[in-house]
């Protein structure tokens, strides 16, 4: 039987990598978005079915999952992607900023999820959140994004907690700085404002003290992604899976001293 694997945030970076993934397995994939032009790019390589959608809505959210229980029968793996904005101080923030934080990045999960756990629960699904290393620590100036994406470790192990005994686990990935095009964005920004070459320079500037010294690949991510939605990871739930390349291993306090030639 043809596992269906709905991904919202379908059309760019992480989510694109998970459709074509779970494509080349042969998953009837399922791209969500609100700009349409980029799933049908993402379809175009993959076969996906395109539905335009907002998933921090209800009833677009379950119209959504209409159709696709409609077209194909069955929901086995939801991969929530979507997120973005929140990228401000807590005083910088504005009341309308910080409405569309918790919007793209937090309620796009809930909303989804709740309108796809009765399907999941049918069919004991896997359901994948994809956080972030800001659901862990915090960075400057991004406290919208920030607890955003902590609350999503939250929702995660709700989920994990309430449906498991129904068969659906539920985990979240944190993946570190990662090549996709808001990241290539924020990168070229970056570079402009510290001088530096360009894009690559400043990927290079942000990794120097990540042990593997480097971004990772949106492949990378969906691997691990389409690892949690599948049956190679049957006793996993309620987890969190940090992608960062060891960001998170590091003892920022000893890099002084690291810098200074003791810790060699």
């Amino acid at each position: 039987m043809t596992k269906v694997v709905a991904i919202t945030g379908g059309g760019t970076g992480i989510g694109a990598a998970v459709a074509r993934r779970y494509a080349d397995e042969g998953a009837q994939v399922v791209v969500l978005g609100r700009r349409r032009e980029p799933l049908e790019k993402v379809a175009a390589e993959t076969g996906a079915h395109v539905i335009a959608c907002d998933a921090a809505e209800r009833e677009s959210a379950e119209n959504a999952v209409a159709e696709i229980i409609g077209a194909y029968g069955r929901l086995d793996v939801v991969v929530a992607n979507a997120g973005g904005h929140g990228l401000s101080s807590v005083t910088g923030t504005s009341d309308e900023e910080w409405e569309l934080a918790l919007r793209s990045n937090l309620n796009s999960a809930f909303v989804f999820c709740r309108a796809t756990l009765p399907s999941l629960v049918e069919t004991g699904g896997q359901l994948v959140i994809v956080s972030s290393l800001a659901g862990l620590f915090a960075g400057p100036n991004v406290a919208g994004y920030t607890v955003a994406k902590h609350a999503l470790i939250g929702l995660t192990r709700s989920i994990a907690r309430d449906y498991g005994p129904q068969g659906v686990r539920a985990n979240a990935v944190c993946p570190g700085w990662v090549r996709t095009p808001m990241a290539d964005g924020e990168m070229d920004q970056f570079a402009e404002a510290a001088g530096f070459s360009g894009r690559d320079e400043g990927y290079r500037r942000v990794t120097a003290e990540v042990p593997l010294r480097r971004a990772a690949e949106p492949e990378e991510i969906a691997s691990i992604v389409r690892f949690l939605g599948s049956a190679e990871s049957s006793y996993i739930t309620g987890a969190v899976i940090v992608a960062d390349g060891g960001a998170h291993a590091v003892d920022l306090p000893t890099l002084a001293f690291e810098r200074a030639g003791l810790g060699s």
